[in-house]
């Protein structure tokens, strides 16, 4: 169990926890300055990844980051999801909660896909209601990220932006400002990345998400395993102009490399954005 809790501070560039790098952690004990945790890893107690986390959390902050939610589902939510959820929390002490602005379940049936919604009033409303919801039950402000996207709906009556300063305003969240997915989504579907990005409340933005996708020609795809693409790190510096000093963190999910390669992109971001704010 947690016996350090005075690290609860998250600054700086920090990278997601893998557990391909777990026995390089413990051996390195690297100076990172957090970790985010794919917190639907760890609901299950008794396990060996629980286990590893409560050790890790004594010596690096933390925050959870989940992909279960399903903030944006028709579904009622999933109360026996969030108990876990805020059983953990208790137990971790994570800096902060984050979700994505999404749907990943319906009818009961997991997607594992992170699911783009209509931009209307009525799922404004919907969204606002079930985020006030979570955020009354785990006692605290959670934190939303912005999706990427490869479709559009007929019936949508905003823009994305407009979208995502609605539901922030309307239920008192707060952002992760997911830059590569929004580059991601301007490719594809053919909007200025600077507009969205400067629209975004920069007061309300709690972390930075950054990440690889791949070309697939027809659209670019948010997979999480290659290195930040030199156009994303352009637009990483003028979110920094935007939002200022938050922390910032290095997502790499699949073709994981070493823990040492990912160290190496955290501390690009991280001398990035000491240039930029200096």
């Amino acid at each position: 169990m947690i016996t350090n809790y005075s690290f609860n501070k998250v600054q700086g560039c920090g990278i997601g926890l893998r557990l391909e790098h777990f026995e390089d952690i413990n051996a390195q004990q690297p100076k990172i300055p957090w970790f985010e945790i794919l917190s639907d890893n760890y609901l299950i107690e008794g396990t060996a990844q629980r286990n590893y986390l409560y050790q890790l959390r004594n010596n690096y902050p933390v925050t959870f980051h989940g992909v279960g939610l399903s903030i944006g589902s028709t579904d009622p939510l999933n109360m026996d999801y969030l108990k876990r959820l805020k059983k953990l929390k208790h137990e971790v002490q994570p800096a902060w909660v984050s979700d994505h602005l999404c749907w990943t379940s319906a009818h009961g049936i997991v997607t594992h896909d992170l699911i783009p919604l209509p931009y209307t009033e009525t799922v404004v409303k919907h969204i606002v209601d079930r985020i006030k919801q979570v955020q009354d039950f785990l006692g605290e402000q959670i934190v939303i990220e912005n999706v990427s996207s490869y479709l559009q709906f007929k019936s949508t009556e905003m823009s994305e932006w407009n979208f995502i300063n609605e539901i922030i305003r309307q239920s008192d969240c707060r952002l992760l400002l997911d830059v590569n997915n929004i580059y991601v989504s301007a490719q594809n579907h053919k909007f200025d990345a600077e507009e969205y990005l400067f629209a975004m409340p920069a007061e309300r933005v709690a972390e930075i998400h950054l990440a690889g996708y791949e070309d697939r020609g027809t659209h670019l795809l948010d997979t999480h395993s290659r290195p930040v693409t030199p156009p994303v790190w352009d637009l990483f510096k003028k979110a920094i102009q935007h939002v200022g000093h938050v922390p910032v963190l290095i997502e790499w999910d699949n073709d994981i490399p070493s823990l040492e390669r990912v160290i190496k992109e955290a501390n690009k971001a991280k001398s990035i954005q000491q240039g930029v704010i200096v």
